[in-house]
């Protein structure tokens, strides 16, 4: 069996967030999401989430490509994961392209792949402020 890992924040879960799913899920055949904890996303990434980390794993849960969902609590935590977890396949959007090879050295393949175009959580919530404020957007 292939098993394959990502890991993000999730949050306001877009067409964006499936698309990488289902294309990290081509990739193997278990996929385990790692989500950001609400207390990894303040600390470390200085970004707080709309949804808490308890319905964003309740939401990819409950997508057909992801098998297993834990919580990303620290940086150093993915060469962990991917030796508890007998990760065959690391796999990123390519906005990380480069950050993430050193996991090469664990025995691991390191895919970066290509943003959905015109999607993120960052514009959704920037357009939703805008549209709060009754200023247009496109």
């Amino acid at each position: 069996m292939k098993r394959v890992i990502t890991y993000g924040t999730f949050d306001l879960l877009h067409y964006g967030h499936i698309n990488l799913l289902r294309r990290a899920k081509a990739l193997g055949d278990y996929l385990i999401a790692v989500a950001s904890s609400d207390e990894f996303n303040w600390s470390e990434k200085g970004k707080k989430c709309y949804f808490p980390y308890e319905q964003r794993k309740i939401l990819l849960e409950s997508i057909r490509y992801v098998d297993l969902v834990i919580p990303e609590n620290s940086w150093e935590q993915k060469r962990t994961d991917i030796h508890d977890y007998h990760i065959d396949t690391f796999v990123m959007g390519d906005d990380w392209r480069g950050k993430f090879d050193f996991l090469k050295e664990e025995g691991v393949e390191v895919v970066y792949l290509p943003r959905t175009p015109d999607i993120s959580t960052t514009a959704i919530k920037k357009r939703l402020g805008q549209q709060m404020r009754g200023t247009d957007y496109v």
